[in-house]
């Protein structure tokens, strides 16, 4: 197993990534990783696991999720039908014993990573439950009277998207690192990766149009790297003029194919707005 994150074929990764990368790894602490929407989060865990040669054992978090359930639930509402079935099963309470994530992390016979994905959506004791838990490096099932430990702590991805403050006790105890949006020679690199050979006077002219959107004040959610590869991925699909383009109309505004990059409707009518002001205006 390689010991160092170095980036892969599919993923560019920045030199300020890697350093906090396999710092986390090194400290074996939890890498807090935030950005927004579509910077690759979620992916940098994927990859990581595929430079590493681990399992990557995922843990998609909602706002209803509790830390507790990482280490397992106990369904006694099966149980108890199951009794009234006459099913042998109850007998055993460890047929009604759920492993959750972090259990199968911490009983991995590989070192895995963990991916923890969007921890802010769940509620403010959530993530100093979930690090009490990590320190610990093992649990006790109440219900079957045994205790599941980890061999190795293994490694942590945690993202968030920014929707709420985490608690000061659980930032201290994480590697952060904030993936900035990518410049124009990285998101440059990115289209390549994705699309070797692409005609690069197409990207040239793509990107100068996405990266104007993504100026336009007001806005409320600027298009991802993503969604540029959906489009780039739309435009050489049907075929798009170059000149449309190289020739923008300012009264159209609109882009083309403008449903892969817009994502509102508030949006789309701040920039049908820009077209009307532009077309009164000439």
């Amino acid at each position: 197993m390689s010991t160092r994150f170095e980036g892969t074929a599919n993923y560019i990764a920045t030199q300020d990534l890697k350093v906090a990368v396999n710092a986390a790894v090194l400290l074996r602490r939890p890498l807090l990783v935030k950005g927004e929407p579509g910077t690759g989060k979620t992916v940098l865990a994927h990859e990581i696991a595929k430079a590493m040669d681990a399992p990557l054992i995922e843990w998609n978090v909602k706002s209803t999720t509790k830390a507790r359930q990482g280490l397992y639930e106990y369904d006694a509402v099966a149980r108890l039908r199951d009794g009234q079935l006459g099913d042998p099963r109850v007998h055993d309470i460890s047929n009604y014993i759920r492993k959750g994530k972090l259990w199968e992390a911490f009983t991995s016979p590989r070192l895995p990573v963990l991916l923890i994905d969007e921890i802010d959506k769940a509620d403010i004791e959530f993530p100093n439950d979930l690090l009490q838990e990590l320190d610990r490096m093992s649990f006790d099932v109440y219900e079957t009277q045994e205790r599941i430990e980890a061999k190795e702590r293994p490694i942590v991805v945690i993202t968030s998207n920014n929707e709420k403050e985490l608690p000061d006790a659980f930032l201290r105890r994480c590697f952060f690192h904030y993936i900035a949006f990518p410049d124009r020679e990285t998101m440059q690199a990115i289209v390549d990766v994705h699309f070797p050979g692409i005609q690069q006077r197409l990207v040239k002219e793509a990107l100068n149009l996405f990266y104007d959107i993504r100026e336009v004040p007001g806005m409320k959610k600027k298009p991802s790297t993503s969604e540029l590869l959906d489009w780039l991925k739309l435009l050489l699909n049907e075929d798009m003029p170059l000149e449309v383009l190289q020739n923008r109309d300012p009264a159209k505004a609109i882009p083309p194919l403008h449903g892969a990059l817009l994502k509102n409707e508030q949006d789309v009518m701040l920039f049908e707005r820009l077209a009307f002001m532009h077309r009164r205006g000439s």
